[in-house]
């Protein structure tokens, strides 16, 4: 199996350097036959080529059996016209990878920050290749505008292609789960592009007669996640509130550091954490690379799923276990969440607890 890796900016390189560690481990042990093809994205690639996307680097990365994606610091980068592409949006749009798949749960070993006696264990379903972002919403131009200096103007685009195929994941997951979808929308107020949104998971929804289907208003399912968030299973949401949520959800269930996160298509899937950059940090060893080593797994277990590979769903299975065990000992845990690991020294410790079962 061939993986592109693209460790990205700030922090990336340290958290990525630690998932491939951990990932190693799991290779020796699942006989995964990991190849890896490391490129420059982000300031690196800037800095060698003047842009932080080379188009090649996107033409190549269908050849790959899975990608893992750095953090990235897009709103750092210069115009798109000087070389500053957001590689993440382009990733998601050129790839085709539209299923935004984030997970969050807390852990009785971690403190979360939820009212006391709640839990949480649940995945976001957030569509990433349309809604209100301009980068990704026009066929030519910009989805923003200033016809004045005093008037700035956005263009929101949903569709029904990928409203149905989003509601599609979304339940196809809800029956490996609790068979329970919530969709996230506010069509009370975007009568046209939520109601369309609306209208398609309620289409899918036919198809699966066993899932229970709610829906909210984003606002509300706000004061839900803080109030009731044991309800919940799988939410699914367009770009922009699932964007969102998702960070809501993952800093109620102990920090954003926490969950994992993969960019999924229907052919190729990409790991990348949910959380930024953190340039104030890159290169000290402070990082915590919970979140990326999660994603990786997230990707592993993509791979076998869809190419019916049981070894690797079993290597999912046990970075997962290792990535929990090591963190319910609050000496090997990262300094934000109390303890006095390092990146590095933290990725040894989940390697040395990957155990095949």
């Amino acid at each position: 199996m061939r993986i592109l890796v693209c460790p990205g900016d700030g922090i990336g390189p340290e958290i990525t350097a630690a998932s491939i560690h951990v990932l190693g481990k799991a290779d020796q042990l699942f006989d995964l036959g990991l190849e890896y093809h490391y490129e420059d994205i982000g300031f690196a690639s800037l800095e060698k080529y003047g842009t932080t996307l080379r188009p090649e680097v996107l033409k190549k990365a269908p050849t790959f059996d899975g990608l893992i994606l750095g953090t990235i610091s897009h709103a750092d980068y210069p115009p798109p016209d000087k070389g500053g592409r957001n590689v993440s949006a382009a990733f998601r749009c050129e790839l085709d990878l539209y299923a935004n798949v984030r997970p969050s749960r807390t852990r009785p070993f971690l403190t979360s920050n939820m009212r006391e006696g709640k839990s949480m264990d649940l995945v976001i379903m957030r569509e990433a290749t349309e809604g209100f972002y301009p980068d990704r919403n026009m066929a030519l131009g910009w989805g923003e505008m200033m016809p004045s200096k005093d008037m700035a103007l956005s263009v929101r685009k949903i569709t029904r292609h990928c409203s149905e195929r989003i509601a599609r994941r979304a339940f196809e997951l809800a029956m490996k789960r609790r068979k329970k979808v919530t969709a996230i929308h506010k069509a009370n107020s975007f009568h046209m592009t939520d109601g369309l949104f609306l209208e398609c998971v309620r289409n899918v929804a036919k198809d699966f007669p066993e899932v229970e289907l709610n829906d909210l208003l984003v606002d509300a399912s706000t004061a839900h996640l803080v109030r009731n968030p044991e309800t919940f299973d799988v939410l699914v949401a367009t770009n922009f509130y699932g964007d969102i949520i998702s960070d809501l959800a993952a800093e109620l269930s102990g920090s954003l550091g926490l969950g994992g996160s993969v960019m999924a298509g229907d052919a190729l899937c990409c790991a990348q954490a949910q959380h930024g950059s953190a340039p104030d940090i890159q290169n000290q060893d402070k990082a915590n690379p919970t979140s990326m080593i999660l994603s990786v797994s997230m990707l592993v277990r993509w791979i076998g799923e869809h190419r019916q590979k049981s070894n690797f769903v079993r290597a999912a299975d046990a970075i997962d276990a290792a990535i929990d065990a090591v963190l319910a000992n609050p000496e090997t845990r990262t300094a934000d969440l109390g303890g006095t690991m390092g990146c590095t020294a933290f990725a040894e410790h989940v390697a040395a607890s990957v155990q095949k079962a």
